[in-house]
This record gives C-alpha cells, sequence and structure tokens, in this order.
C-alpha cells in the first residue's frame, strides 16, 4: 500500500522526520519497503498561461506560444506537445530552470527564440506519461511554483502489510497506529450529518443477515454532469495507485482510501424499486463493472433491485446501473460484509477489485454509516445536488467479545518487565477499551476495526509491538543439551540435502499442486486427486510424483540460458482419490541434465547417461547394497530405465528422461532422472569400529562371457554371500560386446578384492575363491571364461 506522507500527516500531529516514521512504522510491524519522493527535485518551475498557439513556420508538429509566466513579460516559447492550446494553464519552465538531468536555456528551435519551456508529467519526474503536457487548474496563481500548486514535496511509503492487518488499509488506518505508535493526536477525517432537502428515499433490506450486517443507502439529486473531480483528489487517488475516472467514481474510491469503507455508486435512474442483499438464484446473471457476465453459482452474494441483480456483494458493481457522464440522481451504498461470505469470491470468478480485498481481510463494521456522510460531503461540495434520509436495514455484526489480559502474564510472554500502567495506556491508545484498574487484570475489547484481536496472546503482542520490540533485552539463551535417543544409525533429511548438494545438485521446493498434464506425462495418472479451489489452471491436482515439478523447473532455467543443471527435492506426494488423500509417502528425486562436467579445457564435453544418475543414488544408499532390476515408467526411456530395491524392497527409479516427453519439454540434451523413498535411505545401520587391516591386499581380475541377458545386478547378487568374509569387494568393472565373443553372448570383467585382518592370504586361499566363483557363474548363469 502507498501512503502519501503529506495525507498522513493531516489525520495525524506527527512531526517526525521521514525516515525516523519509516522506521517506527516498520519496527511496529507495518515493513516499509520502500522511501520514494511523489516528484523529482527541480527548480524554476512555474505556473504559466498560454496566451496564444501558432503554427511553426518551419516545423509541422512544433508550435509557438506566447505564455504568461507572472515575470512581467509574456515568453516566446516552443513546443512540441500535440494538446497545447490557448487559455490552458501550464508548468512553465523559465530560463536557468533545472529538471532531472537537463538545464533550461535560451534556444532557437528551426529559427525561432525559446525562451523557455512547457512540461509534461514525465519531465517533472511525476510519472512516465509524456503524452502532452500536464494541464493545471483553471484557477492556479499565474507564476506560482509548481511544487507548491501540485503539492509535489511530498514522500511516498510503500508499505507490506501482512494479511492480518486488512485495517491498515486506509489512510485513517495507518494514521490510528502512528498515533497509538507515537502518542500523537489522531484527526480522524470529518464526515457531518449532511442537511437532508428532499425525502427522495430507496427501500433496503437484507434477505441474507449472516452475510451483510449493515447496509446503508441514499439518494443525491440534481447533480451537475459537468462537474469534473478537483485536483487535489485526484492527486491523491493517482498517488494511491488508482486511476481518477469521474467524480462519483472518485469520491467512492477517496473514501475507500481515506477510511477504508468500499463503497459503490448506482445510477438512481436505472434502479428499479427496494433493494435486496440476497444470494443469487438459479438462472440469473449480471454483467459487472469490467464487462464480465456472471452466472449464477451458489453462494454468490447479490445486491438486487426488482429487475434481478445489480452488483455482486463485497466484491463489484453491475454495468448496467452504473453512474455515467449524463448521471444526474445517485444511489450511494455502503455496506458491512462478512469476511466469510466474500473470501474466495473474486478469485474463483478470475477477478480482482479492490472491495473484495478488503472485505476479505474485514472492514471496520461500525464505520459504514459515517462513510456514507463523508461522500454526502464530497459530492454536495463538489458535484452539488440535494441529499435525502439514509435508508438503512441491519444483518448479524461480529461479536466484540471482551478478554481478560493479565500483566504478569504478557510479562511472562515477553520475556522483560513492562509497567502495569504503560500496558494499560498502550491498550487505551489502540482503543482496545480496558475495563480494571490499571494496576491488575483488565477486560479489553477490540475495536470494531481489528479483526485479528481475540485472544490474550494477541493484545500481548499489541504490547509488544506499540511498546518497542527494542526494548526486548539482548540476553544471551541459557539452556542444557542432552543427548536425544535417536538411533545412531538414523540419517536426518539433511543429511541427504548435504550429500545431494556435495554431488553437485541444487535444492528446489515445488508446489504440490501440479497440472494434470504433468502429471500424466511424469506418473501416467489418468485420474488424479483434483483440487476443488485451484489457484490456477496450472495447480488444478495433487503431485504423485515429484519428476513433474522438476522438469518444470529445468524448463524455467533453460529459458534464462542455463546449459547445465543437477536440481533436487525432497517432499510428499499425494495417492488416493477425492475423497480421502489417506498415502502420503515422502520421496526424493533428483533430475540431472546437459553435460557430466562444466565447460573446459582438459575434459572433453560428455553427455550425462543413465550410469551417472546411478552412481548418485549408490552415493546416497552409502555402504548398502542396491538392486537394480529392469523396469518400465511413463516418465522413462523404455529401454534406460531399472527399478531400485533395497534389501528386496522396491524404493524408487532411476532412467533417462523419455524421447517423447524430451521433444515436448523442448530437453535437447541428455536428461536423466532419479525418485526414491526417502524412509528406506534414511534408515540404516550404526556405525561399527572394525580395526584397519595391515596386510596386503590381493586383487583379481576374471573375465567371462555369459548370455546377453544376464544381468551384472543378478551375478553380483548370487555371488555375493557365497564367499568368505575377507573378500572386500566384487564389482563389474567391464563390458564387452564384438569381435572374439559369439553372437547373443556378451563380455563381463569381474574384479574381486581381498584382504584379511589378521594374517597375510596365500595362494591356496585366493585360489579357493577364485574357483568358487567360476564353479557358481557356470552353474547358475553358465558363464566360460574368456581366453
Amino acid at each position: 500500500m502507498k501512503v502519501s506522507v503529506a495525507w498522513l500527516r493531516e489525520l495525524v500531529d506527527t512531526d517526525l522526520p521521514v525516515g525516523d516514521l519509516a522506521e517506527r512504522l516498520t519496527m511496529a510491524g507495518l515493513e516499509v519497503e520502500e522511501i520514494a519522493p511523489v516528484a523529482a527535485q527541480f527548480s524554476g518551475i512555474v505556473v504559466g498561461h498560454v496566451k496564444t498557439v501558432a503554427p511553426h513556420p518551419d516545423a509541422d508538429k512544433l508550435r509557438v506560444t506566447e505564455v504568461d509566466a507572472g515575470t512581467g513579460e509574456t515568453l516566446t516559447i516552443v513546443c512540441g506537445a500535440p494538446n497545447v492550446e490557448a487559455g490552458q494553464k501550464v508548468p512553465c519552465a523559465l530560463v536557468g530552470a533545472k529538471l532531472p538531468g537537463l538545464e533550461i536555456k535560451k534556444a532557437k528551435l528551426r529559427g525561432v527564440e525559446s525562451s523557455g519551456m512547457l512540461c509534461s508529467a514525465r519531465e517533472l519526474g511525476m510519472s512516465q506519461d509524456h503524452a502532452g503536457l500536464l494541464v493545471l487548474d483553471d484557477d492556479a496563481t499565474v507564476g506560482r511554483d509548481v511544487r507548491e500548486v501540485l503539492a509535489l514535496d511530498d514522500t511516498y511509503l510503500t508499505l507490506k502489510l501482512t494479511p492480518n492487518r486488512g485495517d491498515c488499509l486506509s489512510m485513517l488506518g495507518i494514521a490510528r497506529d502512528v498515533a497509538a505508535i507515537t502518542g500523537a493526536a489522531l484527526r480522524p477525517p470529518p464526515a457531518p450529518p449532511a442537511k437532508e432537502t428532499i425525502a427522495d428515499e430507496r427501500r433496503v433490506r437484507i434477505s441474507e443477515p449472516g452475510s451483510c450486517g449493515h447496509y446503508f443507502g441514499r439518494v443525491i439529486r440534481g447533480l451537475n454532469p459537468k462537474a469534473r473531480t478537483p485536483h487535489w483528489m485526484v492527486r491523491r487517488i493517482e498517488r494511491a495507485g488508482l486511476r481518477a475516472i469521474s467524480p462519483l467514481v472518485d469520491i467512492t474510491n477517496y473514501v475507500m482510501l481515506e477510511r477504508g469503507q468500499p463503497m459503490h455508486a448506482f445510477d438512481h435512474a436505472k434502479l428499479k424499486g427496494a433493494i435486496d442483499v440476497r444470494l443469487m438464484r438459479a438462472g440469473e446473471r449480471v454483467k459487472l463493472l469490467n464487462e464480465q457476465v456472471v452466472e449464477y453459482r451458489p453462494g454468490l452474494l447479490a445486491i438486487a433491485d426488482e429487475t434481478g441483480p445489480v452488483a455482486l456483494g463485497g466484491v463489484m458493481g453491475g454495468h448496467d446501473s452504473m453512474v455515467g457522464e449524463a448521471t444526474t440522481d445517485v444511489f450511494f451504498e455502503a455496506a458491512f460484509f462478512a469476511p466469510a461470505a466474500v473470501q474466495g469470491k473474486a478469485r474463483s470468478l478470475g477477478l480482482t477489485s479492490d472491495a473484495a480485498y478488503r472485505f476479505e481481510r474485514g472492514v471496520d463494521f461500525a464505520g459504514a454509516g459515517a462513510a456514507i456522510e463523508r461522500a454526502t460531503q464530497l459530492t454536495l461540495e463538489i458535484c452539488g445536488g440535494q441529499a435525502g434520509p439514509i435508508s438503512h436495514a441491519g444483518g448479524d455484526l461480529p461479536k466484540r467479545a471482551s478478554t481478560t489480559l493479565r500483566p504478569a502474564r504478557a510479562r511472562a510472554l515477553l520475556g522483560y518487565a513492562v509497567e502495569d500502567q504503560q500496558i494499560h495506556d498502550i491498550l487505551k491508545r489502540l482503543s482496545c477499551l480496558p475495563e480494571g484498574a490499571p494496576s491488575g487484570a483488565v477486560r479489553v475489547t477490540p475495536p470494531s476495526w481489528r479483526f485479528d484481536l481475540e485472544i490474550e496472546e494477541d493484545f500481548v503482542e499489541e504490547v509488544a509491538r506499540i511498546h518497542g520490540y527494542e526494548h526486548v533485552p539482548d540476553v544471551a539463551p541459557r539452556s542444557s543439551l542432552p543427548m536425544l535417543p535417536v538411533h545412531a544409525g538414523r540419517r536426518g533429511r539433511f543429511d541427504l540435502r548435504h550429500q545431494l548438494a556435495d554431488l553437485g545438485y541444487q535444492e528446489v521446493i515445488n508446489y504440490s499442486f501440479v497440472a494434470s498434464d504433468a502429471e500424466r506425462d511424469f506418473a501416467g495418472n489418468d485420474a488424479p486427486v483434483r483440487l476443488a479451489n485451484p489457484l490456477s489452471s496450472q495447480m488444478s491436482v495433487m503431485r504423485t510424483t515429484l519428476l513433474g515439478g522438476l522438469v518444470q523447473t529445468l524448463r524455467a532455467n533453460l529459458n534464462r540460458g542455463e546449459p547445465r543443471l543437477r536440481l533436487f527435492e525432497i517432499g510428499r506426494c499425494f495417492e488416493g482419490d477425492a475423497a480421502s488423500v489417506d498415502v502420503q509417502p515422502e520421496r526424493v528425486a533428483g533430475l540431472a541434465y546437459g553435460t557430466r562436467l562444466p565447460e573446459q579445457w582438459a575434459e572433453k564435453a560428455t553427455r550425462i547417461d543413465f550410469y551417472d544418475a546411478k552412481g548418485d543414488v549408490e552415493a546416497l544408499a552409502g555402504s548398502r547394497p542396491l538392486e537394480y532390476i529392469p523396469g518400465a515408467h511413463a516418465a522413462f526411456h523404455p529401454g534406460r530405465c531399472a527399478e531400485v530395491r533395497l534389501g528386496g524392497r522396491r524404493i524408487g527409479v532411476l532412467g533417462e528422461v523419455h524421447p517423447r516427453l524430451a521433444q515436448k519439454y523442448e530437453l535437447v540434451e541428455g536428461t536423466v532422472a532419479f525418485e526414491l523413498l526417502t524412509g528406506p535411505l534414511l534408515d540404516g545401520q550404526g556405525p561399527r569400529f572394525q580395526g584397519l587391516s595391515r596386510m596386503p591386499v590381493v586383487r583379481r581380475d576374471y573375465a567371462f562371457t555369459v548370455a546377453e541377458n544376464a544381468s551384472a545386478g543378478d551375478i553380483l547378487g548370487a555371488l555375493r554371500g557365497r564367499v568368505p568374509a575377507f573378500v572386500k569387494a566384487l564389482e563389474v568393472f567391464d563390458q564387452y560386446r564384438g569381435k572374439g565373443v559369439e553372437a547373443g553372448k556378451k563380455s563381463l570383467a569381474l574384479r574381486i578384492v581381498m584382504q584379511d585382518t589378521d594374517r597375510t592370504l596365500t595362494d591356496s586361499d585366493v585360489e579357493a575363491v577364485m574357483a568358487s566363483i567360476r564353479e557358481q557363474l557356470n552353474q547358475q548363469f553358465q558363464a566360460k571364461p574368456r581366453t
């Protein structure tokens, strides 16, 4: 939210410097993201009155103007703005004026001497609008400094508000907090009761009292359709980030910005009969101000007359009943809609509105009447007319239950001492109406605009916020650190994260909601669990695999020029149906793309392949042996995919991304991935002490031929457990097909490492192991020694 410091100072009597004010707001929980001047620094620019405009004798797009700038003489100024006209009052930069990056001097433009420059908003550093001159009010005094006329000696504070502080979505709300923080006097904007000069009244009723607690309306007749929004109001509206449209619309927006109460202006002549706040009925539809047509949906709150809905309550007004340039009679609406009745409605309709944004967070239900009086006051001043009596209907209002606040409890929660009187004074400054003596427990009732204060701890937090977090003492924590009874072999998730980071992977955190196409592509799941109220069409189902999110992250990085990536994610997946997502396995998934090593002179640029992913998976498993079985998976290449098993249990899958998916997602380089259950990886054996052997190591290599379909994993699995304990390693380190090997056969090379801790192995020991291996391979796999 953007806050004008000058406007804020009108509402609260504080002379704090802007920097100090921003720091106090930030320390009180209203974070100031940016401090920026309203306009750039300039000097020598005054109000000029354009007397005449004539074509330039030697340039089609230039005009020669005669300008009275209050200097006692008429200035000749060459201007290229397309909207310059005689009679206008515009910013005029005199000779010697200094603008951002420019100093004005006398100059000849195509043979005509120019003694100054007429300025646009962009040249004054007020906006990027360079379409034409900035036209000032007709009553602007000629020769007066433009900074004074446009109130440019002002500063913006851009606040980052948390969702619970809906009360601060207005200047009055910010002023209340500044008054509470600084102790300065609050000066609320006036809202005097209007003089009722006509009897015209439109009846209102509430048929849905649980959704609408107040509905105020007032008819004002005889408006001047040629009235224009005064520049002071236009400036405040635009500096708050909104666009000035027309006087009646601008007045409702101004009241919303000033008091936090969304309002709507109906053309009184376009309404038929009484106004009713009710739910939409089957078959009804309404065209909104943005020209979007909304059909009936259950739970939509309508503002209806005798003909049907004319607006959506708390969301947006209707197009057919909106005010226009010919409107002379207006019906103002100011209401309180319960947050629960509005929340999610605008998003479900695919639209946004300032009214819905405020009603969803809670609007001061006691301020609607004052808001309509304020709008009436401004309307009569700007547009003229005559006001009728206020129509009102009431529904269910929020209960402001009181809560006991105990000073001793407050001090215990804060961790430092705050005097009872200080607590009492802070609550009064927050309008929390403490009941009881300042020296003990008090009953506190939150004001009508604070929907975030309910329990005792909420009020304690307010005490800390207003008293100042800087008062929290800097005390080093003191605590014992007992040994936790965790199994020594149990790894934590941070161990997995650090291990993957050591392997070159970077962690990402994706949404648990994905597009249905991604679920179909990467999980082969045509019936995922769908969300009832998705954030978008790209987040409409719950994921059953992490692979889709990794590929989407990969695509985002490739689009930004990253040639080589390794990504991983640890998160839960969701399996089940719409009625019950009862299985939520936690998995770790990794994806590698591009070359094995970064580009360098010493190594060739080799693409990542299946075995790189396999090596990373084995690194995660540590010393526990994994089994790999050829498998099939929707996300992987049919011939380059393997199931991963640990202790006979399937724990995941790895492989190369399917060519169809690589083409669909434009993955031009090799892409490999894996997805494993985290539980089996975290569970392990505790460390066991084993002394280092001082005996020599014996290594033997054995090459043999087996059938093409024989798996290296099956071979190693058959041999392990059948060799003596001094065999430290069994590895397949080579594979060969070609000359010297029969068709339908392949050659594998096996490395056997042997070492005993107590003695040197003899030749007979080694030969016995080798004979046992040869016999086992021959019997089970019909392996023959390769000669």
